[in-house]
């Protein structure tokens, strides 16, 4: 019962909660300091709140997840202005400190103050190519991505026709071997103790099935449900000191390349009523229908009403004007949409909820859908979304991609590019490893620390006793090949 309860809490107070006058005055007061740079200050303060004995185990869990915040956000702003020209001089070539004046005071980079000193994001250089793509002919070394961008082409191609002339959704099926490690630190945990790990693995959809899994480092302690909305393996090692702690599974599974034709003609409005898809039409952790979220749908949305065309509204105008960023970690985002939507730039998931929320303000059922992106030449942990549009059913939609075809695939022509743009809304290629249904979802079995990523599931989660171990702790890496 207690566990239950803690989990709940956890998803109330760690999945995009706001600060504000309905918290616990300690927490408001810590948010002020935070925001103002004091961080040592705001870190007093949820401390001195959390030694009053007459807490509540609710009101302690809030205040142990603010405090572990603070170091989470260190963490993704470790550069000083020093540090970050450094890496410049080694990225651009020819960059200048003049030029370097120049791009801070425009702005440039994501900078918080952290006790009275400037700190820059993790992925400022790499993110400076993103969002100023004219940049990319001074890289340092250059970045060929040319041949992945004609692999994509070819593929979603095969997959448009191979719909087209069977006339279903799902076609070309592949099957793949995978191997997932996940690597705790020599000393995350004292010796003795016991190391738990979730990992990732695949989850049951009508595009992925055929999950076997064909070796673990140590025995599995639990496998989730198949229709899991997110899918884990459990493991448990012992800690042994001075030595890194490894957990490894090997598993195949089987992915179908999925291309919907939508009729327009054909498309009807969803069912309000239907339980199975109220959720996915409704405000949520991150999902908030605020008066500037609604102005910008119905901006976008003009006189269209055809729940298709106006999430094809959406998806395109996402795909024009924002730009793909790496990002912060998500939980220390209190609003990932609105962090998206007021900045016009975003990575993979937060482009993903900020689709997601338009298509829920117009009635359009949209959920989160993640895992990792195994394309050769671009292996690395991806979200995506899909709507349901009746009465196809779910389908897919990865505004990323519709982004990273229209504003950066160079190597393209300009029909090309707009092809791969439309396969990806109703269209996803075999090359995805999907374990989640949705976001902001519990572990099964849950936790009994803080998650390190409060929204997503894809690098895995670790803890011993009651102590979390954060990214900053362990490593991962994962590996795929068709299999034999």
């Amino acid at each position: 019962m207690r566990l239950t309860f803690l989990v709940l809490l956890y998803s109330l107070v760690a999945c995009g909660s706001t600060a504000g006058a309905s918290e616990p005055a300690a927490i408001v007061e810590a948010s002020r300091l935070e925001q103002s740079g004091d961080f040592v200050a705001a870190a007093e303060a949820l401390k001195q709140a959390m030694s009053d004995r007459r807490l509540t185990l609710a009101e302690s869990r809030q205040l142990e997840f603010e405090f572990d915040r603070l170091h989470r956000i260190r963490r993704d702003f470790p550069l000083t202005r020093a540090d970050l020209f450094e890496d410049l001089k080694g990225a651009i070539d020819g960059v200048s400190e003049a030029e370097f004046e120049q791009w801070l005071a425009e702005g440039r980079f994501d900078m918080r103050t952290i006790d009275g000193d400037p700190r820059f994001m993790v992925s400022s250089v790499k993110n400076l190519f993103w969002r100023y793509p004219e940049l990319e002919s001074r890289r340092t070394p250059p970045k060929d991505t040319a041949a992945y961008q004609r692999a994509v082409l070819e593929t979603c191609t095969a997959i448009a026709e191979a719909a087209r002339r069977t006339g279903t959704p799902y076609v070309l099926p592949r099957q793949f071997r995978v191997t997932m490690t996940v690597t705790a630190s020599a000393n995350a945990a004292p010796a003795g103790e016991t190391i738990r790990a979730w990992l990732p693995v695949p989850r049951r959809y009508p595009f992925q099935g055929g999950f076997r899994l064909l070796a673990s480092s140590s025995p599995v302690r639990h496998l989730a449900e198949e229709d899991s909305p997110i899918r884990s393996v459990l493991l448990e090692q012992p800690a042994v000191a001075d030595q890194p702690t490894v957990f490894r599974i090997e598993y195949c599974y089987t992915a179908h390349g999925v291309r919907f034709e939508i009729d327009p003609d054909k498309v009807q409005p969803s069912d309000p009523t239907n339980p199975e898809l109220a959720p996915f039409v409704a405000e949520g952790p991150h999902v908030r229908f605020t008066p500037e979220l609604r102005a910008l749908a119905e901006r976008i949305a003009g006189a269209e009403t055809n729940p298709a065309g106006l999430a094809r509204r959406f998806y395109d105008w996402i795909a024009d004007n924002i730009r793909y960023s790496y990002s912060i970690e998500y939980c220390t985002i209190r609003d990932i949409v609105e962090y998206c939507r007021t900045r016009g730039y975003g990575d993979c998931g937060q482009e993903g909820m900020l689709f997601i929320a338009l298509c829920r303000l117009r009635g359009i059922p949209a959920r989160w859908q993640s895992g990792w992106n195994t394309f050769p030449g671009s292996v690395g942990i991806h979200d995506w979304t899909e709507i349901y549009i009746a009465p196809y059913g779910w389908m897919p939609v990865d505004p990323w991609a519709g982004i990273y075809f229209t504003q950066y695939a160079s190597a393209l022509t300009p029909d090309e590019r707009r092809e791969v743009r439309d396969f990806y809304f109703g269209g996803l290629d075999q090359h995805r490893m999907a374990a989640n249904s949705d976001h902001c979802q519990q572990l099964d079995p849950p936790k009994r620390s803080l998650r390190s990523d409060t929204v997503d599931f894809q690098r895995g989660e670790l803890e011993w006793a009651d102590r979390n171990l954060y990214f900053d702790k362990f490593s991962y890496k994962l590996q795929t090949a068709p299999s034999p």
